[in-house]
């Protein structure tokens, strides 16, 4: 009987063996076939991506509190900060422009931006925008939007327009997380110097060939005043072939809440009004370009372009009326999409909502001369600081007590 239970012993290890074998091919034909998904190295929220639900922002800038719809992700993995919308590829925007460089990215003290190189690159290096791409990166949020405001001198000074704008921000609601993401644009030395003791983000925009004195107080249509208002448009062209969204604020804007949410997903273009007939996208509206937000794409980028070459067309208007002349040619030659923001929300002293629970933004419009915008914005603050300090109670009374000093 020795030799059989030899042959059993064999033939179990054999059978042992078998078994063995197929669990570990079967394992191994398992790990080939599942992959595992890819890890998008999802980072870190930055401060400025907020904690809160999208009822209780809505809430915060006046909204009805609807149901949030589903998180809009943004490049790397990374939840779109303020704005709540998809990123913009600089890529797409860029596409007729060959790269001649590779990418340049941000210090490592800011989040990395891929900026794309392109045929003009040459003015970073030493012509009109040199600098701009590195400016504009460390300022902008992870979904390539930056905020946007021009100063010189007169409105950089200590008291003057620059120190309101930063005050705004600091004792806004929802908006102190904001400022980080400003980048004020320097048209004269002395303002850059003023901005950088007050402000992180700062940018000289320095014109060549073009001789004009932006330091002083630039009164309304004068040669002067034509020149920097327009020159800010070739300056938010370049920031959209960057592949940038902007929201170009004027200085004498307070903001008291985060606009963004005011902007429809659907807009190439959302524009604050001088005159609001209640509905967004009636092309009729006045429209105001002291605040503007773009996202970058061909249509545009064609748009700045067509805009700042109507000013021959135009001599001695501001880039205001021309944009209004011209845009409905630009909705109907680009199919432009235009959201005109409702002045209950975005406001200015040419009209703006009573309800201090919806305000966002008030803009010294309709108000000439320098020291009647400082006058009446701080009267803006005063009123917000009181109305912060009203109990739940009593602030649906609450009412502005300005302009004042200002035309209206």
């Amino acid at each position: 009987m020795a030799p059989k239970v030899a042959v059993t012993e064999a033939t179990g290890r054999q059978a042992a063996s078998f078994v063995l074998g197929c669990v570990a091919t079967l394992t191994v034909m398992l790990l080939f076939q599942y992959q595992a998904p890819p890890d998008y190295g999802r980072a870190a929220r930055s401060p400025v991506q907020f904690s809160t639900s999208r009822d209780q922002l809505l809430l915060h800038c006046g909204g009805n509190g609807t149901a949030p719809p589903p998180p809009v992700i943004a490049r790397g993995g990374e939840e779109a900060n303020i704005t709540g919308k998809p990123p913009t590829t600089a890529t797409a925007v860029a596409e007729e422009q060959p790269p001649t460089k590779p990418p340049a990215t941000s210090t490592a003290s800011s989040p990395t931006h891929h900026i794309p190189a392109t045929s003009t690159d040459l003015e970073e290096e030493g012509g009109e925008f040199r600098g701009l791409a590195a400016a504009v990166a460390r300022a902008a949020t992870d979904d390539r939007t930056v905020i946007i405001t021009c100063v010189n001198h007169a409105f950089a000074a200590p008291d003057s327009l620059l120190d309101i704008f930063l005050q705004g921000f600091r004792v806004g609601d929802g908006t102190p997380e904001l400022l980080r993401h400003v980048l004020v644009v320097a048209m004269d030395p002395t303002a850059l110097t003023r901005c950088r003791a007050v402000h992180p983000h700062c940018y000289l925009y320095t014109m060549p060939g073009l001789d004009v004195d932006f330091t002083s107080e630039k009164f309304f249509a004068s040669k002067d005043y034509l020149e920097l208002v327009w020159s800010k448009l070739k300056l938010q062209r370049r920031i959209l072939q960057l592949g940038y969204n902007f929201l170009f604020t004027d200085v004498d804007i307070v903001w008291l809440r985060n606009p963004f949410k005011h902007v429809a997903v659907y807009a190439d273009m959302a524009i604050s009004s001088d005159v609001f007939f209640g509905d967004p996208d009636n092309i009729d509206n006045f429209p105001n370009t002291g605040f503007f937000y773009v996202k970058p794409s061909a249509r545009t980028i064609a748009m700045t372009k067509e805009w700042h070459e109507a000013r021959s067309s135009h001599p001695g208007l501001n880039e205001q009326p021309v944009f209004n002349h011209i845009k409905k040619k630009l909705v109907k030659k680009l199919k432009l999409k235009v959201q005109y923001l409702d002045t209950a929300y975005i406001g200015g002293f040419c009209s703006y909502g009573k309800d201090l629970s919806k305000i966002c933004t008030m803009h010294a419009n309709c108000c000439i001369g320098l020291q009647s915008k400082i006058s009446d914005l701080k009267g803006v603050l005063a009123d917000w600081k009181n109305y912060t300090r009203l109990p739940p109670w009593a602030k649906p009374n609450a009412r502005w007590t300005v302009p004042g000093k200002c035309i209206h």
